[in-house]
């Protein structure tokens, strides 16, 4: 497996459980883990009785395991503070009002949430130090967006650095008698601004090719099934390497001898999840696990019992 690890799927199909094994599973092999929760809903917390912030915190009862919980408002309201800051030194008194409101009405729209994010992970895959770093996403949708903006906003940013280029030079051009023009490229601080932006979605674009791994859970159901397929399909779009598939929540078997209603409703269930399985069998990704239902919430001995079905790697 790559040092970066992306579980990811549709919402409520049990992504922080799975990472959560999956981290698990790292810790306990020797590895350093850092896990590292994007999903609004998180309950990274919840698995392990404990609370989680900004910054890693060691798990408790864990060696080499700390989490991480990003607030998804949080780092949009920093990004917006940090934009006006940055915008605001460099233009006039007299339009600071109008950024403000523009930027203000910028942080409402869809996308924001997903910038601001990405600028942490780039952060945290950046700075991280451990041997493998494992994100629990937010549903697939916003995961995908998230994942597109190294070329998108790349190529719109290297527009922008031409355009800014070409002003610079014009107003050179333009000084007239010998004085020393106000700007050049060389120091102009909103040149230097976009060429560091322009450099991280360069370094994300790279490792998320070269260094990361995603991991796709579904649960039996079709809606859940068709939502993968298409996961696959935009992942490889975008030349992301899927690790495989985890399919979990699948519905014990009764004993052979039981033939009650509630046996009959199980085993026609089963018939069911066994089609929507041999579906996910068939494509391109392996299939990594199917995880039974368990009795209560995947934590404690049954993180344990989780993390020893999966057959995913535990060495870079």
């Amino acid at each position: 497996m790559a040092r970066f690890v992306f579980f990811g799927g549709k919402g409520g199909v049990g992504k922080t459980s799975m990472s959560a094994a999956y981290a698990h599973k790292l810790a306990t092999a020797g590895e350093s883990v850092l896990l590292v929760s994007t999903d609004p809903a998180h309950s990274t917390a919840d698995v392990f009785d404990q609370e989680f912030g900004d910054e890693p915190t060691p798990v408790e009862g864990y060696d080499s395991l700390s989490a991480v919980e990003i607030d998804p408002e949080r780092e949009v309201t920093e990004h917006l503070m940090e934009t006006k800051r940055a915008l605001g030194d460099q233009v006039s008194a007299g339009i600071v009002n109008e950024i403000d409101r523009q930027l203000e009405l910028a942080h409402q729209t869809p996308g924001a949430h997903e910038s601001a994010l990405f600028d942490r992970f780039i952060e945290i895959m950046r700075e991280a130090d451990h041997d493998r770093v494992v994100f629990d996403t937010s549903p697939t949708g916003g995961t995908l967006r998230l994942l597109s903006l190294p070329e998108y906003l790349g190529g719109w940013i290297d527009r922008l650095v031409e355009k800014r280029e070409a002003s610079i030079d014009l107003y050179e051009r333009a000084a007239i008698g010998g004085r020393e023009p106000r700007r050049s490229a060389l120091g102009d601080p909103i040149l230097a601004r976009l060429r560091e932006r322009k450099e991280k979605f360069e370094f994300a674009r790279e490792t998320l090719r070269d260094e990361a791994e995603f991991v796709l859970v579904a649960n039996p159901d079709e809606l859940s099934v068709r939502e993968t397929e298409r996961a696959v399909g935009s992942l490889a779009e975008r030349d992301l390497p899927v690790a495989g598939v985890i399919v979990n929540r699948l519905t014990p078997a009764p004993d052979d001898d039981e033939n009650g209603r509630g046996a009959r409703f199980l085993r026609d269930r089963i018939a069911t999840e066994e089609e929507r399985l041999a579906e996910l069998e068939a494509l391109d990704p392996p299939l990594l696990a199917a995880i039974e239902t368990r009795v209560s919430e995947v934590k404690g001995s049954f993180l344990a019992e989780v993390a020893a079905e999966l057959d995913i790697e535990t060495t870079i």
